[in-house]
């Protein structure tokens, strides 16, 4: 098992996911367990108390404690990957984001999961994922054969436009040479290679544009 809480600048949910003790051609095959969507609004929102950024996570944590096994515990991994709504709050109040940040390690800390770090993901790191997520749940990347094992499907990935609350992430693999090698992201899935090219636009998400339009329309 495994436990991965996604938060991002609006909502924040908790996903268990598992996969076998195998894996195929040195990549575990992962499916999703369960999910818990957190009460309250993203992370971000708790720069002024941040304390209660810890204890918006208890209520779907006391539920992953039931539904992993016990025994299966001290070996789960935790992690907390912060998106956009951080990165705009650290650049405005550094202070107010090691606070929340702190909040949050203390209440994972005090599960006993194994506590992997809180930490807030860059935009390339954002986008990323959002483009293996994207391909691995169409089979792009692995594929369950008619004649009972994984293979490599013939078909290409495909890219992944990431439209959150805070900014939005492109991402595909080019044809052609990436020029800018902080755009480049080299994966090795499966046994294969891939160059991605991936870039996140900040304040080009949904609630930014939104802010943006109304600011506009009070003038």
């Amino acid at each position: 098992y495994g436990i991965v809480i996604d938060a991002g600048s609006s909502r924040t949910t908790l996903f268990v996911y598992k996969w076998p003790a195998g894996k195929e051609n040195n990549t575990g095959i992962v499916s999703e367990h369960s999910y818990c969507k957190v009460a309250g609004a993203g992370i971000s929102s708790y720069a002024a108390d941040p304390p209660a950024a810890g204890n918006s996570l208890k209520t779907c944590l006391d539920r992953t404690v039931e539904t992993i096994p016990t025994e299966r515990h001290a070996e789960t991994p935790l992690y907390l990957g912060a998106t956009a709504g951080m990165r705009l709050l650290n650049l405005t109040d550094p202070e107010a984001t090691e606070g929340v940040l702190a909040a949050l390690t203390t209440t994972l800390k005090s599960y006993k999961f194994n506590f992997q770090g809180a930490k807030i993901l860059s935009g390339s790191e954002e986008g990323v994922f959002g483009w293996v997520t994207a391909n691995y749940l169409l089979e792009n990347l692995v594929k369950y054969s008619w004649i009972g094992r994984w293979i490599k499907p013939v078909r290409s990935t495909v890219g992944a436009m990431d439209f959150g609350g805070a900014s939005t992430q492109i991402s595909f693999v080019p044809r052609e040479k990436i020029e800018d090698p902080e755009s480049e992201v080299f994966l090795r899935l499966y046994s294969q290679d891939y160059k991605v090219y991936t870039h996140s636009y900040l304040c080009y998400g949904r609630d930014q544009v939104m802010k943006k339009v109304l600011s506009q329309m009070m003038i």
